[in-house]
This record gives C-alpha cells, structure tokens and sequence, in this order.
C-alpha cells in the first residue's frame, strides 16, 4: 500500500490513501538509521488490522524536499499569511520568513489578511514593497470571506505549507478553505483526532485530489543550519540585479564603496525596509559565527 503521512503524533503516523486513513507506526529500521517520517512524506505501508484501519510504514520514498522547520516533506510552494492590522505587520519576522523559504528554494506567496479593518494606501504601498521583490501578494480578509477564492486558485494542484504568527487570521483563513475538504468528515475526523489539538503539530489537510496544505505549529527558530552570511544576498531577490555590478567581489553591501546595491536603495529600486531587514540579518549571522570561532 501506498499514502501520504497528513498527520504525526505520539509516535504514530497517519496515512492516507485510496482505501482511507491509516494510524501506522513506524519500523525500527527508520529509528536504527536516524531516519524520522515527516508529514508529507510518500511511503509504502502494510496493513496490520484491516477492520481498525492500522499499519505498519515500510518504506518512506524519495522526498523532492524537506524544511526543518517546521519539518515537513514534499512541498510545492509557501503561503505567508500577516496581517494588516491587529497585529500590525512585522515586517522583520516576514522578511526573515523569507529567507527562510529562499534558502530552501521554496516558492513563496503573501498573503496580507484583515483588509476589512486596514487602511487600502498603506496595504497598497506594503504590497509594492514585495512585489518589487518578485512576490506574488494577495489580499484577503478570511472573517469576511473575501479574496478566498483567489487563495485557492493558487493553492490548487500543490501541496502548500502554511506560515505565519499568531493572531494574523491563519486558523481563520485554513477553515474558509478546508470548509468542504476531503478529509474533513466522518470516520477520518474522528481517526485523526481533528478539533482536539491546537496547531502543536504539523498536520496536512486535503483539500482536493491534487491539492495538499500544511498546517503548522510555526517556526521554532527561522534561520537554518548552514546558512551564511555570505550567503544571505541570494536571499533577497531583488538584489540580484545589482549584486554582479559592485566593485568588489564578495561585497557585503554595507560599507563597501562602489556597492551597486546601496546605489539601487539610494535610487528606491530597493525598498529600505527590505535593506534594513538584511543589514539585521547579516549583523545576526556575524555574531552566530563569531560564538564559534
């Protein structure tokens, strides 16, 4: 039998597949070889007891990806969800979620929610930022139902991680898309126990045959081992077009002279918040590295 892991708690890992969801275990082998399932993951399974629907994962197959925080497999893309308003936006924590995802080469969406109660010029111009950026941005206000739909269209046929702090509508918004999900009725509800946890845990909800979404508990911690500071300008999108034009090789865009990135900024090609934000980030991955030098 084949499935996909949507859920894993206390040691058991729920599969679902073309014959239902399975409450399986995992084999010793994966624990004498350092491997642990992740949501997301494809893999080959035996059934145990037919009639309580359990099982045993035999094999976990080839992952695409993986994020380590929040571990889970297999993704297409990511949703970044804020609010506009109560929270106010921090666009730090957003700008390091960023990062985040381009380190690990996962295409990212914003969603900037709670439209209903923002002011429309200062959403317009927090949008532009990102959309210079090269990011795809989307309006919604989840409690009123609007720009749902748009959502959708851009989750259909990906398996999607949702991220983003709390008190931003994320629950709000998952619910206005999972209201008719596959997994969402009867026997499988109760199987997995829906309802009786509180995002603790990374969970996967099906929202049609080709569409997957990822709920997770957040981000521990958002930067990742084996970044660099070195490295953090392939992170910013927009810098790459200027980064091959400074007059050092290796510029850090901070105090070089001739930096063809502090040129763009001082033209307001590069947004200084976003600017702002790097300078943050690579003064952070300084000290990392200079704790264990």
């Amino acid at each position: 039998m084949q499935g996909k892991i949507i859920k894993g708690i206390a040691g058991f890992y729920y599969v679902d597949s073309h014959d239902g969801v399975f409450q399986c275990k995992a084999k010793g082998i994966f624990r004498n070889k350092s491997i642990k399932p992740l949501v997301g993951d494809n893999v080959e399974f035996e059934i145990t007891h037919e009639e309580d629907k359990e099982g045993n994962i035999t094999e976990i197959l080839e992952r695409d990806n993986e994020l380590i925080r929040p571990a889970v497999a297999n993704i297409d893309q990511a949703m970044i969800v804020f609010a506009l308003k109560a929270p106010n936006p921090n666009v730090n924590l957003l700008d390091k979620l960023l990062v985040c995802m381009e380190y690990q080469n996962i295409e990212t969406i914003i969603c900037f929610n709670k439209t209903d109660i923002a002011d429309k010029d200062f959403a317009e111009d927090l949008a532009s930022i990102y959309r210079n950026a090269g990011y795809k941005v989307l309006f919604t206000s989840a409690t009123e139902n609007e720009g749902v739909e748009e959502v959708k269209k851009a989750l259909k046929g990906k398996s999607t991680v949702f991220a983003g702090p709390s008190g931003v509508g994320k629950s709000s918004m998952l619910n206005a898309i999972k209201e008719d999900a596959v997994m969402e009725t009867g026997d499988i509800s109760e199987k997995i126990g829906r309802g009786k946890h509180t995002t603790r845990h990374s969970e996967i909800f099906k929202t049609d045959d080709d569409t997957y979404v990822f709920d997770t508990p957040g981000f521990g911690s958002v930067f990742i081992p084996g970044m660099t500071k070195e490295r953090l300008e392939d992170c910013f999108p927009e810098f790459s077009l200027y980064t091959n034009e400074c007059r050092f090789i290796g510029c850090a865009h901070i105090n070089e002279p001739d930096c063809a990135v502090k040129e763009a900024l001082s033209e307001n090609k590069i947004a200084e918040s976003r600017y702002e934000s790097y300078k943050a980030f690579y003064e952070e991955l300084k000290e990392q590295e200079n704790k264990y030098d």
